[in-house]
């Protein structure tokens, strides 16, 4: 998978590739990320990229041609089959779904708006789709596009150590992740859960279960919702449920 990030702040997102995963990726040379400033794709001697909206308004909107060119010169490094995402408010909700249909694809361009946004007439004829992180405005679609990366690399077969650590995440099942514990086995009066305890790998299994089920059921009800709706507890399940 190659990797093209579109924006006006490539020391930012250099940044943000130099730790956990990401960093993990590029050092390995198993997702090469390349960035491209609009900004060298510019004619004057201001190197301009954003100009007032027509019909007035406040704030400034990133032009179309230093923009598009940025977006060309990302899909050319990137090669065939590359989708280009833009990082909008606007978009799509990313969810772990989406994350892995990304992580299926050979190559991504991923642009990173500012100011007021970008020229519609660039979404509507150089970008695939609009992907959103959120229902809030933050000042700039770096942020964005980093939090995109990472949870699309985690699903990029040998970037993370462990596979099965990925698929014990949140949301890989339809559901949160169950509680956590590490050493000490006591902690200032607070307990580790004795089943975590006992070496009986299935009592285990179970309680992690159960747990995920109620803090799926506690605090999405939606999630939850839909794991009834597709037949994705047991029987067993629901009586334990009942339960607790």
């Amino acid at each position: 998978m190659r990797i093209a990030i579109v924006s006006l702040f490539p020391e930012l997102i250099r940044s943000l590739c130099e730790h956990g995963v990401i960093g993990r990726a590029i050092d390995q040379g198993l997702v090469p990320v390349q960035t491209f400033d609009p900004r060298d794709f510019t004619k004057d001697k201001h190197r301009s990229v954003d100009d007032r909206p027509f019909g007035g308004g406040p704030g400034m909107v990133m032009r179309p041609p230093p923009l598009v060119d940025a977006i060309l010169a990302g899909k050319s490094h990137v090669g065939e089959g590359a989708r280009v995402v833009y990082m909008s408010p606007q978009g799509q909700a990313f969810n772990r779904d989406k994350a892995v249909e990304l992580a299926g694809l050979p190559g991504l361009v991923v642009v990173a708006g500012r100011y007021e946004g970008i020229d519609e007439r660039v979404i509507d004829g150089w970008v695939d789709e609009e992907v959103s992180v959120g229902d809030y405005v933050v000042s700039g679609g770096e942020l964005p596009a980093a939090l995109l990366l990472d949870a699309v690399l985690r699903h990029v077969p040998g970037i993370v150590g462990r596979s099965e650590s990925v698929a014990q995440d949140s949301f890989e099942k339809g559901m949160l992740d169950c509680p956590h514990y590490t050493r000490p086995d006591n902690f200032l009066g607070r307990d580790v859960p004795d089943v975590l305890l006992s070496g009986d790998h299935a009592a285990i299994e179970r309680w992690r279960r159960m747990q995920a089920l109620k803090r799926t059921r506690d605090r999405r009800p939606d999630l939850f919702r839909a794991l009834l709706t597709d037949g994705a507890l047991s029987d067993d399940d629901l009586r334990l449920l009942d339960e607790n």
